[in-house]
């Protein structure tokens, strides 16, 4: 092979480490909190108190939505969560489904949203930023 043929191949090799450098993790980009309820005290679901202070009150009301099923203002909520994005842990088609958390002052449905896995819901997770970023918490029942 000649000299060049050696050139061309430490340069696709180098190519290729430097793409796969680069490729998203499949690691959950999820930010976990765990509830803010203090310990042996009773909180009815979806209280105040039981859920993290980075929930803002709008998604208080979400919550309190889902767990009576509604009824919600956007016939998107309750629709299929694909996790086309791969943040969240996979898990099949069907199990995430999202809700939207209202943002004072828009008169769209903005960014923020919860999305909540299990029929009935087991897990939790708020983004502000439309889905690019998740912060996992948990919902005392």
């Amino acid at each position: 092979m000649r000299k060049s043929g050696y050139w061309l191949v430490a340069l696709l090799l180098l190519g290729a480490w430097l793409w796969s450098q680069h490729q998203p993790s499949q690691q959950p980009t999820v930010h976990h909190a765990a509830s803010t309820a203090a310990a042996g005290q009773p909180t009815p679901s979806h209280e105040t108190a039981a859920l993290p202070a980075f929930l803002p009150h709008e998604a208080h009301d979400t919550l309190r939505l889902i767990a009576q099923g509604g009824p919600f203002a956007h016939p998107q909520d309750g629709n299929v969560f694909g996790n086309r994005e791969g943040h969240l842990p996979t898990m099949p088609r069907g199990y995430y489904r999202e809700y939207t958390v209202e943002t004072p002052g828009l008169d769209y449905r903005g960014a923020r949203r919860i999305i909540a896995g299990g029929d009935p819901p087991v897990v939790y997770y708020y983004t502000d930023d439309h889905y690019d970023h998740f912060r996992a918490f948990e919902v005392q029942r």
